[in-house]
Protein backbone atom coordinates (compact mmCIF):
# COMPACT_ATOMS: atom_id res chain seq x y z
CA UNK A 1 0.00 0.00 0.00
CA UNK A 2 2.48 2.75 1.12
CA UNK A 3 4.93 1.93 -2.18
CA UNK A 4 1.84 3.35 -4.72
CA UNK A 5 1.91 6.45 -3.21
CA UNK A 6 6.14 7.22 -2.90
CA UNK A 7 6.35 8.18 -6.82
CA UNK A 8 3.28 10.43 -6.65
CA UNK A 9 4.94 12.29 -3.66
CA UNK A 10 8.22 12.30 -5.34
CA UNK A 11 6.37 13.99 -8.91
CA UNK A 12 4.06 16.07 -6.53
CA UNK A 13 4.24 19.45 -8.11
CA UNK A 14 3.74 21.16 -5.04
CA UNK A 15 6.44 23.55 -4.96
CA UNK A 16 5.15 26.36 -7.60
CA UNK A 17 3.25 27.53 -4.35
CA UNK A 18 4.63 26.09 -1.24
CA UNK A 19 7.81 26.09 0.48
CA UNK A 20 10.03 23.65 1.83
CA UNK A 21 9.14 24.38 5.41
CA UNK A 22 12.15 24.54 8.04
CA UNK A 23 12.25 21.33 11.18
CA UNK A 24 13.09 23.69 13.97
CA UNK A 25 14.50 22.59 17.40
CA UNK A 26 12.32 23.29 20.32
CA UNK A 27 14.91 24.06 22.58
CA UNK A 28 12.73 24.58 25.91
CA UNK A 29 10.18 21.67 25.27
CA UNK A 30 13.06 19.08 24.66
CA UNK A 31 14.93 20.52 27.91
CA UNK A 32 11.35 19.64 29.65
CA UNK A 33 10.94 16.60 28.51
CA UNK A 34 14.29 15.34 27.94
CA UNK A 35 13.72 14.26 24.67
CA UNK A 36 14.85 16.00 21.30
CA UNK A 37 11.55 17.90 19.90
CA UNK A 38 11.35 19.04 16.51
CA UNK A 39 8.60 21.46 14.83
CA UNK A 40 7.88 21.01 11.73
CA UNK A 41 6.82 24.54 10.62
CA UNK A 42 4.13 24.22 8.01
CA UNK A 43 2.27 27.32 9.89
CA UNK A 44 4.95 29.28 7.52
CA UNK A 45 3.22 28.53 4.30
CA UNK A 46 2.03 31.89 2.35
CA UNK A 47 -1.67 30.44 3.86
CA UNK A 48 -0.13 29.83 6.80
CA UNK A 49 -1.08 26.19 6.32
CA UNK A 50 0.05 22.81 4.70
CA UNK A 51 -3.41 22.56 2.76
CA UNK A 52 -1.73 24.22 -0.01
CA UNK A 53 0.16 21.55 -1.00
CA UNK A 54 -2.55 18.92 -1.52
CA UNK A 55 -4.93 21.57 -3.06
CA UNK A 56 -2.55 22.67 -5.88
CA UNK A 57 -1.01 18.86 -6.15
CA UNK A 58 -4.66 17.97 -7.70
CA UNK A 59 -5.71 21.27 -9.51
CA UNK A 60 -2.13 21.15 -11.36
CA UNK A 61 -2.89 17.30 -12.07
CA UNK A 62 -6.28 18.29 -14.14
CA UNK A 63 -6.61 17.80 -17.88
CA UNK A 64 -6.38 21.06 -19.50
CA UNK A 65 -10.43 20.92 -20.55
CA UNK A 66 -11.17 20.36 -16.45
CA UNK A 67 -8.62 23.21 -15.77
CA UNK A 68 -10.68 25.69 -18.19
CA UNK A 69 -13.83 24.58 -16.75
CA UNK A 70 -12.81 25.97 -13.25
CA UNK A 71 -12.97 24.18 -10.07
CA UNK A 72 -14.63 24.29 -6.75
CA UNK A 73 -14.51 23.19 -3.16
CA UNK A 74 -16.06 23.50 0.17
CA UNK A 75 -14.34 25.09 3.36
CA UNK A 76 -14.72 27.41 6.03
CA UNK A 77 -11.01 27.44 6.61
CA UNK A 78 -7.10 26.08 5.10
CA UNK A 79 -8.88 23.87 2.60
CA UNK A 80 -10.30 27.11 0.56
CA UNK A 81 -7.20 29.63 1.17
CA UNK A 82 -5.54 26.22 -1.09
CA UNK A 83 -8.02 25.78 -3.61
CA UNK A 84 -8.02 29.52 -4.03
CA UNK A 85 -4.11 30.20 -4.25
CA UNK A 86 -3.84 27.33 -6.25
CA UNK A 87 -6.26 28.42 -8.81
CA UNK A 88 -4.80 32.30 -8.78
CA UNK A 89 -1.67 30.73 -9.83
CA UNK A 90 -2.85 28.53 -11.98
CA UNK A 91 -5.05 31.44 -13.60
CA UNK A 92 -8.25 29.90 -13.61
CA UNK A 93 -11.57 30.14 -11.90
CA UNK A 94 -12.19 28.93 -8.05
CA UNK A 95 -15.37 28.79 -6.42
CA UNK A 96 -15.56 28.55 -2.82
CA UNK A 97 -18.94 27.30 -1.43
CA UNK A 98 -18.88 28.62 2.76
CA UNK A 99 -21.20 28.33 5.60
CA UNK A 100 -23.04 31.36 5.90
CA UNK A 101 -21.65 31.25 9.74
CA UNK A 102 -18.17 31.55 8.62
CA UNK A 103 -16.33 34.48 9.99
CA UNK A 104 -15.39 37.49 7.79
CA UNK A 105 -12.25 37.73 8.18
CA UNK A 106 -11.81 33.84 6.63
CA UNK A 107 -14.46 35.12 3.69
CA UNK A 108 -11.92 38.06 2.79
CA UNK A 109 -9.07 36.25 3.11
CA UNK A 110 -10.47 33.64 0.58
CA UNK A 111 -11.81 36.51 -1.70
CA UNK A 112 -8.81 38.71 -1.72
CA UNK A 113 -7.19 35.60 -3.09
CA UNK A 114 -9.32 35.73 -6.45
CA UNK A 115 -11.98 33.32 -5.73
CA UNK A 116 -15.77 33.76 -6.11
CA UNK A 117 -17.78 32.81 -2.82
CA UNK A 118 -20.67 30.79 -2.29
CA UNK A 119 -22.05 31.23 1.20
CA UNK A 120 -24.64 28.71 1.68
CA UNK A 121 -25.94 26.78 5.05
CA UNK A 122 -25.19 27.21 8.25
CA UNK A 123 -22.65 23.71 8.45
CA UNK A 124 -19.89 22.37 6.74
CA UNK A 125 -22.28 19.53 5.52
CA UNK A 126 -24.98 22.52 3.89
CA UNK A 127 -22.26 23.78 2.12
CA UNK A 128 -20.65 20.53 0.65
CA UNK A 129 -23.47 19.24 -0.36
CA UNK A 130 -24.16 22.88 -2.48
CA UNK A 131 -20.56 22.43 -3.70
CA UNK A 132 -21.28 18.93 -5.12
CA UNK A 133 -24.62 20.60 -6.99
CA UNK A 134 -22.74 23.34 -8.16
CA UNK A 135 -19.75 21.24 -9.85
CA UNK A 136 -22.47 18.65 -11.45
CA UNK A 137 -24.52 21.74 -12.73
CA UNK A 138 -21.38 23.68 -14.06
CA UNK A 139 -18.78 20.62 -14.93
CA UNK A 140 -16.50 22.21 -12.67
CA UNK A 141 -14.35 19.87 -10.71
CA UNK A 142 -14.58 19.38 -7.54
CA UNK A 143 -11.19 19.68 -5.14
CA UNK A 144 -11.92 17.25 -2.15
CA UNK A 145 -10.02 18.59 1.17
CA UNK A 146 -8.53 14.98 1.78
CA UNK A 147 -10.07 11.91 0.29
CA UNK A 148 -8.13 12.19 -3.24
CA UNK A 149 -5.09 10.33 -3.54
CA UNK A 150 -3.09 13.71 -5.23
CA UNK A 151 -4.24 15.69 -2.43
CA UNK A 152 -2.96 12.86 -0.42
CA UNK A 153 0.42 13.24 -2.24
CA UNK A 154 0.43 17.02 -1.69
CA UNK A 155 0.52 16.83 1.48
CA UNK A 156 2.77 13.69 1.39
CA UNK A 157 5.73 16.06 0.88
CA UNK A 158 5.80 16.90 4.39
CA UNK A 159 6.66 13.75 5.05
CA UNK A 160 9.48 13.44 2.32
CA UNK A 161 10.96 17.14 3.54
CA UNK A 162 11.16 15.84 7.13
CA UNK A 163 12.97 12.31 5.90
CA UNK A 164 15.06 14.56 3.93
CA UNK A 165 16.02 17.29 6.69
CA UNK A 166 16.15 14.48 9.54
CA UNK A 167 17.28 11.12 7.62
CA UNK A 168 16.15 8.17 9.89
CA UNK A 169 17.71 9.58 12.77
CA UNK A 170 14.02 9.81 14.25
CA UNK A 171 12.07 7.41 16.52
CA UNK A 172 8.18 9.25 15.99
CA UNK A 173 6.49 11.88 14.39
CA UNK A 174 3.22 13.13 15.40
CA UNK A 175 0.37 14.38 12.82
CA UNK A 176 -2.72 15.98 13.61
CA UNK A 177 -5.84 14.19 12.10
CA UNK A 178 -9.05 15.18 10.54
CA UNK A 179 -9.70 13.74 7.44
CA UNK A 180 -6.49 11.96 6.90
CA UNK A 181 -4.74 13.40 4.47
CA UNK A 182 -1.96 14.60 6.05
CA UNK A 183 -1.63 11.40 7.96
CA UNK A 184 -2.08 9.14 5.22
CA UNK A 185 0.63 11.32 2.98
CA UNK A 186 3.19 11.05 5.46
CA UNK A 187 2.85 7.85 6.66
CA UNK A 188 2.97 6.11 3.44
CA UNK A 189 6.16 8.16 3.08
CA UNK A 190 8.31 7.53 6.41
CA UNK A 191 7.15 3.90 6.63
CA UNK A 192 8.20 3.23 3.21
CA UNK A 193 11.52 4.58 4.07
CA UNK A 194 12.00 4.04 7.45
CA UNK A 195 9.11 1.07 8.96
CA UNK A 196 10.67 1.54 12.48
CA UNK A 197 9.95 4.79 12.36
CA UNK A 198 6.56 5.24 14.34
CA UNK A 199 4.11 7.48 12.99
CA UNK A 200 1.53 8.43 15.40
CA UNK A 201 -1.93 10.90 14.57
CA UNK A 202 -3.13 13.00 17.58
CA UNK A 203 -6.93 13.86 17.54
CA UNK A 204 -9.39 15.99 20.34
CA UNK A 205 -11.37 13.88 23.22
CA UNK A 206 -14.16 14.91 21.22
CA UNK A 207 -13.38 14.42 18.09
CA UNK A 208 -12.17 10.69 17.72
CA UNK A 209 -12.76 10.10 14.03
CA UNK A 210 -9.52 7.58 13.25
CA UNK A 211 -9.45 6.26 16.88
CA UNK A 212 -12.84 5.29 16.53
CA UNK A 213 -12.53 3.75 12.77
CA UNK A 214 -9.42 1.82 14.03
CA UNK A 215 -11.22 0.63 16.73
CA UNK A 216 -13.77 -0.61 15.15
CA UNK A 217 -11.49 -1.55 11.79
CA UNK A 218 -13.99 0.24 9.63
CA UNK A 219 -15.25 3.76 9.65
CA UNK A 220 -17.78 5.19 11.20
CA UNK A 221 -19.64 8.21 11.84
CA UNK A 222 -19.67 9.81 14.46
CA UNK A 223 -22.55 11.35 16.73
CA UNK A 224 -21.14 14.85 17.11
CA UNK A 225 -17.75 16.47 16.93
CA UNK A 226 -15.72 18.87 19.19
CA UNK A 227 -16.27 22.81 18.32
CA UNK A 228 -12.61 24.09 19.70
CA UNK A 229 -10.61 22.15 16.95
CA UNK A 230 -12.38 23.30 13.80
CA UNK A 231 -9.78 22.62 11.68
CA UNK A 232 -10.26 18.83 12.42
CA UNK A 233 -14.03 18.55 12.95
CA UNK A 234 -14.43 15.77 10.56
CA UNK A 235 -17.29 13.26 11.24
CA UNK A 236 -16.08 10.52 8.96
CA UNK A 237 -12.15 9.76 8.03
CA UNK A 238 -11.75 9.61 4.80
CA UNK A 239 -12.13 6.11 2.59
CA UNK A 240 -8.56 6.22 1.08
CA UNK A 241 -7.37 8.07 3.99
CA UNK A 242 -8.18 5.32 6.37
CA UNK A 243 -6.95 2.22 3.49
CA UNK A 244 -3.90 4.22 4.21
CA UNK A 245 -3.64 4.33 7.83
CA UNK A 246 -4.43 1.19 8.98
CA UNK A 247 -1.71 -0.21 7.17
CA UNK A 248 0.66 2.87 8.29
CA UNK A 249 -0.43 4.37 11.52
CA UNK A 250 1.08 2.91 14.56
CA UNK A 251 -1.60 4.60 16.77
CA UNK A 252 -3.61 7.59 17.84
CA UNK A 253 -3.50 9.95 20.76
CA UNK A 254 -6.50 11.45 22.12
CA UNK A 255 -5.87 14.94 23.90
CA UNK A 256 -7.58 17.34 25.54
CA UNK A 257 -9.09 20.94 24.71
CA UNK A 258 -6.66 22.06 27.80
CA UNK A 259 -3.80 20.18 26.67
CA UNK A 260 -4.39 21.66 23.36
CA UNK A 261 -4.09 25.09 24.95
CA UNK A 262 -1.19 24.30 26.85
CA UNK A 263 0.77 22.88 23.64
CA UNK A 264 -0.31 26.07 22.17
CA UNK A 265 1.64 28.07 24.42
CA UNK A 266 4.55 25.59 24.63
CA UNK A 267 4.93 26.63 21.08
CA UNK A 268 4.78 30.22 21.76
CA UNK A 269 7.34 29.86 24.05
CA UNK A 270 9.52 28.51 21.28
CA UNK A 271 9.01 30.06 18.30
CA UNK A 272 6.75 33.45 19.41
CA UNK A 273 4.20 32.15 16.55
CA UNK A 274 0.14 31.31 17.57
CA UNK A 275 -0.82 28.08 16.18
CA UNK A 276 -4.31 27.49 15.57
CA UNK A 277 -5.70 25.11 17.78
CA UNK A 278 -5.55 22.35 14.85
CA UNK A 279 -1.63 23.25 14.42
CA UNK A 280 -0.79 22.52 18.35
CA UNK A 281 -2.42 19.13 18.01
CA UNK A 282 0.90 17.50 17.67
CA UNK A 283 2.95 18.74 20.30
CA UNK A 284 -0.01 17.94 22.86
CA UNK A 285 0.10 14.42 21.70
CA UNK A 286 3.78 14.14 21.60
CA UNK A 287 3.70 15.45 24.96
CA UNK A 288 1.09 13.06 26.37
CA UNK A 289 3.35 10.30 24.72
CA UNK A 290 6.41 11.45 26.45
CA UNK A 291 4.47 11.17 29.91
CA UNK A 292 2.78 8.15 29.16
CA UNK A 293 5.67 6.21 28.32
CA UNK A 294 8.78 7.80 30.26
CA UNK A 295 10.82 7.91 27.17
CA UNK A 296 14.02 10.19 27.43
CA UNK A 297 16.71 10.96 24.55
CA UNK A 298 14.16 10.48 21.45
CA UNK A 299 14.10 12.39 18.54
CA UNK A 300 10.58 13.22 18.32
CA UNK A 301 9.19 15.41 15.20
CA UNK A 302 5.50 17.09 15.96
CA UNK A 303 3.76 18.82 12.51
CA UNK A 304 2.63 22.12 13.17
CA UNK A 305 -0.05 22.16 10.82
CA UNK A 306 -1.21 26.04 11.09
CA UNK A 307 -1.37 29.54 12.39
CA UNK A 308 -4.96 30.52 11.15
CA UNK A 309 -5.92 31.58 14.78
CA UNK A 310 -9.34 33.91 15.19
CA UNK A 311 -7.83 36.24 17.55
CA UNK A 312 -10.57 36.85 19.85
CA UNK A 313 -9.97 32.65 21.05
CA UNK A 314 -6.49 33.80 22.61
CA UNK A 315 -8.11 34.86 25.87
CA UNK A 316 -9.73 31.36 26.38
CA UNK A 317 -6.32 29.55 25.11
CA UNK A 318 -4.76 31.81 27.96
CA UNK A 319 -7.18 30.48 30.47
CA UNK A 320 -7.26 27.02 30.15
CA UNK A 321 -2.92 26.84 29.15
CA UNK A 322 -1.83 26.50 32.96
CA UNK A 323 -4.88 23.56 33.35
CA UNK A 324 -3.85 21.40 30.42
CA UNK A 325 -0.11 22.13 31.54
CA UNK A 326 -1.55 20.81 34.98
CA UNK A 327 0.13 23.91 36.71
CA UNK A 328 -2.74 25.56 37.92
CA UNK A 329 -5.53 23.55 40.19
CA UNK A 330 -9.01 24.44 40.47
CA UNK A 331 -10.65 23.46 44.00
CA UNK A 332 -13.57 24.21 46.16
CA UNK A 333 -13.33 23.81 49.47
CA UNK A 334 -15.54 23.95 52.59
CA UNK A 335 -14.41 26.49 55.51
CA UNK A 336 -16.24 27.32 58.94
CA UNK A 337 -18.05 30.97 58.49
CA UNK A 338 -16.22 32.72 61.53
CA UNK A 339 -14.05 34.90 61.79
CA UNK A 340 -10.08 34.09 61.05
CA UNK A 341 -11.33 30.88 59.08
CA UNK A 342 -9.78 32.71 55.74
CA UNK A 343 -6.88 33.42 57.44
CA UNK A 344 -6.36 29.76 58.48
CA UNK A 345 -6.94 28.27 55.37
CA UNK A 346 -4.82 30.65 53.59
CA UNK A 347 -2.43 29.38 55.72
CA UNK A 348 -2.93 25.79 54.87
CA UNK A 349 -2.32 26.66 51.22
CA UNK A 350 0.89 28.36 51.70
CA UNK A 351 2.96 30.51 49.37
CA UNK A 352 1.43 29.02 46.34
CA UNK A 353 0.14 31.76 43.93
CA UNK A 354 -3.79 32.81 43.92
CA UNK A 355 -5.25 33.15 40.71
CA UNK A 356 -8.88 33.42 41.60
CA UNK A 357 -10.86 33.36 44.82
CA UNK A 358 -14.36 33.53 44.59
CA UNK A 359 -16.58 33.71 47.51
CA UNK A 360 -20.40 34.80 48.53
CA UNK A 361 -21.78 34.72 52.29
CA UNK A 362 -24.59 31.92 52.21
CA UNK A 363 -24.40 30.02 55.13
CA UNK A 364 -24.54 31.22 58.67
CA UNK A 365 -21.73 28.11 59.54
CA UNK A 366 -19.96 27.20 56.24
CA UNK A 367 -18.47 28.88 53.54
CA UNK A 368 -17.71 27.54 50.23
CA UNK A 369 -14.56 28.68 48.23
CA UNK A 370 -13.77 28.27 44.78
CA UNK A 371 -9.77 28.96 44.18
CA UNK A 372 -7.20 28.57 41.34
CA UNK A 373 -4.03 27.97 42.74
CA UNK A 374 -0.51 27.61 40.83
CA UNK A 375 0.62 24.18 41.05
CA UNK A 376 4.43 24.34 39.23
CA UNK A 377 4.74 20.88 40.93
CA UNK A 378 1.81 19.69 38.78
CA UNK A 379 -0.34 16.12 39.92
CA UNK A 380 2.08 15.26 42.58
CA UNK A 381 1.99 18.94 44.28
CA UNK A 382 -1.82 19.07 43.89
CA UNK A 383 -2.33 15.79 45.46
CA UNK A 384 -0.17 16.72 48.29
CA UNK A 385 -2.11 20.09 48.78
CA UNK A 386 -5.54 18.24 48.80
CA UNK A 387 -4.19 15.57 51.23
CA UNK A 388 -2.92 18.56 53.40
CA UNK A 389 -6.27 20.40 53.37
CA UNK A 390 -8.10 16.81 54.30
CA UNK A 391 -5.73 16.73 57.60
CA UNK A 392 -6.75 20.02 58.49
CA UNK A 393 -10.84 18.90 58.04
CA UNK A 394 -11.46 20.85 55.10
CA UNK A 395 -13.86 18.98 52.34
CA UNK A 396 -12.31 19.54 49.37
CA UNK A 397 -13.81 18.78 45.81
CA UNK A 398 -10.90 19.17 42.96
CA UNK A 399 -12.30 20.78 40.17
CA UNK A 400 -9.48 21.00 37.54
CA UNK A 401 -11.36 18.74 35.05
CA UNK A 402 -14.95 19.30 35.20
CA UNK A 403 -15.83 21.42 32.34
CA UNK A 404 -19.00 22.85 34.22
CA UNK A 405 -16.81 24.18 36.81
CA UNK A 406 -14.25 25.83 34.69
CA UNK A 407 -16.47 27.07 31.69
CA UNK A 408 -19.18 28.62 33.95
CA UNK A 409 -18.81 28.26 37.55
CA UNK A 410 -15.88 30.01 38.12
CA UNK A 411 -18.18 33.30 36.97
CA UNK A 412 -20.90 32.26 38.93
CA UNK A 413 -19.62 31.51 42.40
CA UNK A 414 -22.70 32.80 44.90
CA UNK A 415 -25.17 33.18 42.66
CA UNK A 416 -27.48 31.27 44.51
CA UNK A 417 -31.20 32.12 45.07
CA UNK A 418 -34.06 31.07 48.03
CA UNK A 419 -36.91 29.37 47.37
CA UNK A 420 -36.25 27.97 43.49
CA UNK A 421 -38.38 24.84 43.64
CA UNK A 422 -37.99 21.62 41.17
CA UNK A 423 -34.72 23.18 39.47
CA UNK A 424 -33.05 21.13 36.68
CA UNK A 425 -29.45 22.63 35.38
CA UNK A 426 -28.62 21.82 31.74
CA UNK A 427 -25.62 23.35 29.48
CA UNK A 428 -26.55 24.00 25.88
CA UNK A 429 -24.14 24.45 23.12
CA UNK A 430 -25.83 26.17 19.90
CA UNK A 431 -24.33 27.75 16.88
CA UNK A 432 -23.13 31.33 17.12
CA UNK A 433 -25.67 33.03 14.82
CA UNK A 434 -28.27 35.31 15.09
CA UNK A 435 -31.12 34.07 16.28
CA UNK A 436 -30.11 31.40 17.68
CA UNK A 437 -30.56 32.29 21.55
CA UNK A 438 -33.83 33.44 20.13
CA UNK A 439 -34.80 29.99 18.74
CA UNK A 440 -34.21 28.55 21.81
CA UNK A 441 -35.97 31.02 24.00
CA UNK A 442 -38.84 30.63 21.44
CA UNK A 443 -39.00 26.88 21.51
CA UNK A 444 -39.24 26.98 24.76
CA UNK A 445 -42.13 29.41 25.19
CA UNK A 446 -43.81 29.94 28.78
CA UNK A 447 -43.93 26.37 29.42
CA UNK A 448 -41.37 26.94 32.01
CA UNK A 449 -39.48 29.28 34.29
CA UNK A 450 -35.66 29.97 33.34
CA UNK A 451 -34.98 30.35 37.20
CA UNK A 452 -30.62 30.78 36.15
CA UNK A 453 -28.71 31.85 32.93
CA UNK A 454 -25.68 32.45 31.82
CA UNK A 455 -23.64 33.45 28.66
CA UNK A 456 -20.05 33.40 27.68
CA UNK A 457 -18.48 34.34 24.85
CA UNK A 458 -15.15 31.85 23.78
CA UNK A 459 -14.94 33.15 20.45
CA UNK A 460 -15.31 30.19 19.07
CA UNK A 461 -18.04 28.83 16.70
CA UNK A 462 -20.54 27.93 19.04
CA UNK A 463 -22.09 29.88 22.34
CA UNK A 464 -22.24 27.99 25.61
CA UNK A 465 -25.22 28.73 28.10
CA UNK A 466 -25.67 27.53 31.41
CA UNK A 467 -29.38 27.12 32.29
CA UNK A 468 -31.14 26.35 35.38
CA UNK A 469 -34.81 25.81 34.39
CA UNK A 470 -38.42 24.85 36.77
CA UNK A 471 -39.13 21.75 35.81
CA UNK A 472 -42.65 20.07 37.49
CA UNK A 473 -42.78 16.43 38.23
CA UNK A 474 -45.58 16.08 36.16
CA UNK A 475 -43.87 18.07 32.92
CA UNK A 476 -40.87 15.97 32.76
CA UNK A 477 -41.62 13.62 29.75
CA UNK A 478 -42.99 17.16 28.05
CA UNK A 479 -39.68 18.77 28.65
CA UNK A 480 -37.93 15.94 27.06
CA UNK A 481 -39.68 15.97 24.17
CA UNK A 482 -38.87 19.88 24.15
CA UNK A 483 -34.66 18.52 24.48
CA UNK A 484 -35.38 16.29 21.51
CA UNK A 485 -37.01 18.28 19.09
CA UNK A 486 -34.96 21.61 20.19
CA UNK A 487 -31.88 19.93 18.65
CA UNK A 488 -29.00 21.51 20.41
CA UNK A 489 -25.87 19.54 21.69
CA UNK A 490 -26.68 19.73 25.82
CA UNK A 491 -25.62 17.60 28.98
CA UNK A 492 -27.58 17.81 32.04
CA UNK A 493 -26.01 19.15 35.13
CA UNK A 494 -28.36 19.08 38.12
CA UNK A 495 -26.02 16.31 39.64
CA UNK A 496 -22.78 18.12 39.51
CA UNK A 497 -20.93 18.40 42.87
CA UNK A 498 -20.36 22.43 41.70
CA UNK A 499 -24.11 22.69 40.84
CA UNK A 500 -24.52 21.63 44.57
CA UNK A 501 -22.30 23.74 46.76
CA UNK A 502 -22.38 26.80 44.50
CA UNK A 503 -25.83 26.98 42.98
CA UNK A 504 -28.66 25.52 44.38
Amino acid sequence: MPSRYIEKILKARVYDVAQETPLERARNLSRRLGNHVWLKREDLQQVFSFKLRGAYNKIVALPDEQRRKGVIAASAGNHAQGVALAAQRLNITAIIVMPKTTPDIKVESVRELGAQIVLHGNAYDDAYEHALGLAQERGLTLVHPYDDPDVIAGQGTIGMEIVRQLGGQMDAVFVPVGGGGLIAGVSAYVKYLYPHVQVIGVEPEDTPTLYAALAADERVVLDSVGLFVDGVAVRQIGKETFRVARECVDEVILVSTDEICAAIKDIFDDTRSIAEPAGALAVAGLKKYVDRDKVRDRSLVAIDSGANMNFDRLRHVAERAELGERREALIAVTIPERPGSFRQFCETIGLRGITEFNYRYADPTQAHVFVGIQMPGGEAEKSALIEKLDKRAYPVLDMTDNEMAKLHIRYMVGGRAANVRDERVFRFEFPERPGALLRFLNHMGQNWNISMFHYRNHGAAYGRVLVGIQVPVDDEAKFGLFLQELGYQYWEETGNPAYALFLS
